[in-house]
């Protein structure tokens, strides 16, 4: 196909949507929340009947990857669709002496919904940069209201004895932040402005700070359940989504509006035989980085457990695709794929980059591709845009995933099949796997080192 022709052609077969016919989008994006720590995911400690029943309502998926096993990377691959080694954010967290950010010449998800109509807020946990040009106002977001930081004290002690301060575009209004009001707070402020827009599309970001140490639980749920604070916090977080869903029902805008919940990056490790994946939050084993997501809403199949490999990188094309909106030719390169095809039903399996099933499946294409001759037999460009590259919480490459198999770059290449073995424990000497994952590996270092983009900085 001749690639001048195909922004027309798309626009043809995906046209630009009225205002009023735009596809409202929630992100709840939750802190340190396990893979094995809701009803639906198997936990029997906590009831979550609210969080269950939007996966009953939408798909639920097993084999969902947060950007990073650690906050800040985690909340900048989110935003932006790019593995945040590519964009310059793949190491530790940004604290409040931090001078780096995602670049201003980024474009994240707030940047490009505002720029096509939309309304769009942040209303929670920012970590990635409190300096000007990486604050919630310089990324997009026309309203904010919560914390920069986080509350443990390796961070409260940046900021004295006045406390972390929670604040409203810039201006603080409460000091210090109180961790057992957080989650009523975010859910109230998120309430409010969808009260506010809702007559116009939005997007709303909503990162809780909850489940992330130290817990807060308010009066009314400490004690409801039966593991502890963490499971009490749980159980307000249900609440409080329940609470939201319910506001959508009561302006009947659920018919027209995307919810996707998801966990920026694992706890620990499973409790019972049943829940096999070990690794705890920071490591690149399992339960470091899959965690629960589920999206619900117009389009998208109800009542589906979906088993492809899917990663927060994935939901900048596709949450444009649903909103109609084209990402130019000009937007910076991503690692996202458009996966609306298998949302929708259209396809099992998440499309081939080439195969021109939504507005957005061909922006992987746009990643540069120089494979060369020894790895050409071993796999096909479709299966290095699919495949999930680990990184530690130290930034470094640690690990691969293309299908079911996952390989271990070090102290030796470890490959496990996770479908079969979903505890790997149980390396599999097969020379031919290791051969192709450690081709994936090595194409994939080459191309963040020649195609990886700084982050921002300031004096």
């Amino acid at each position: 196909m001749n690639r001048l022709l195909l922004p027309f052609l798309l626009l043809l077969a995906f046209p630009v949507l009225k205002a009023e016919e735009k596809t409202n989008v929630v992100v709840i994006f939750i802190d340190d929340q396990g893979y094995y720590d809701l009803g639906c995911y198997g936990a029997t400690e906590v009831k979550t009947p609210r969080i269950d029943g939007l996966a009953r309502e939408g798909i639920r998926f097993t084999d969902y990857y947060a950007a990073a096993p650690i906050c800040s990377p985690s909340r900048a691959g989110l935003l932006t669709g790019c593995y945040p080694r590519r964009i310059g954010m793949e190491t530790w967290v940004q604290r409040a002496d931090s001078k780096r950010g995602i670049h201003p010449d980024e474009v994240t998800m707030a940047e490009l919904f505002k720029a096509n109509g939309y309304a769009t807020a942040c209303v929670g946990k920012w970590h990635i940069g409190d300096k000007a040009p990486f604050l919630p106002d310089a990324q997009g977001f026309e309203y904010h209201f919560g914390m920069y930081s986080n509350l443990d004290p390796v961070e409260t002690i940046y900021f004295g004895d006045e406390g972390v301060p929670i604040v409203r575009n810039g201006e603080v209004v409460k000091r210090p932040a109180d961790p057992a009001e957080l989650t009523q707070l975010y859910t109230d402020e998120a309430i409010a402005f969808i009260e506010r827009r809702k007559e116009e599309p939005f997007f709303l970001y909503l990162p809780h700070t909850m489940l992330h140490n130290p817990l807060g639980v308010s009066k009314e749920f400490q004690g409801s359940s039966e593991w502890g604070e963490y499971g009490d916090a749980i159980q307000e977080l249900d609440h409080g989504v329940g609470r939201l869903l319910d506001k959508l029902d009561e302006l009947n805008l659920s018919e027209k509006t995307i919810v996707l919940y998801a966990s920026d990056n694992g706890r620990g490790a499973g409790r019972n035989p049943q829940q096999p994946m070990k690794g705890t939050k920071l490591t690149t084993w399992e339960c470091g980085i899959r965690v629960p997501a589920i999206i619900r809403g117009p389009g998208i199949t109800a009542g589906v457990e979906c088993d492809e490999v899917i990663t927060a990188l994935d939901w900048f094309p596709t949450l444009a695709s649903f909103a109609g909106i084209r990402m130019g030719d000009d937007h910076p390169v991503i690692d996202g794929r458009d996966i609306l095809p298998l949302l929708s039903g259209k396809t099992e399996t998440v499309p081939s980059a080439s195969a021109g099933l939504s507005l957005n499946v061909d922006v992987p294409l746009r990643r540069s591709w120089q494979q060369g001759l020894e790895w050409e037999e071993w796999f096909t460009r479709d299966d290095y845009v699919n495949a999930f590259f680990y990184h530690g919480s130290h930034g470094a490459l640690a690990a691969v995933r293309s299908e079911n198999y996952k390989m271990y770059l070090n102290p030796q290449l470890t490959v496990y099949d996770l479908e079969k073995d979903p505890g790997e424990s149980r390396p599999i000497r097969q020379k031919s796997l290791i051969k192709r994952l450690r081709g994936m590996a090595v194409l994939f270092q080459e191309e963040m080192s020649r195609d990886a983009r700084r982050a921002g900085f300031v004096d």
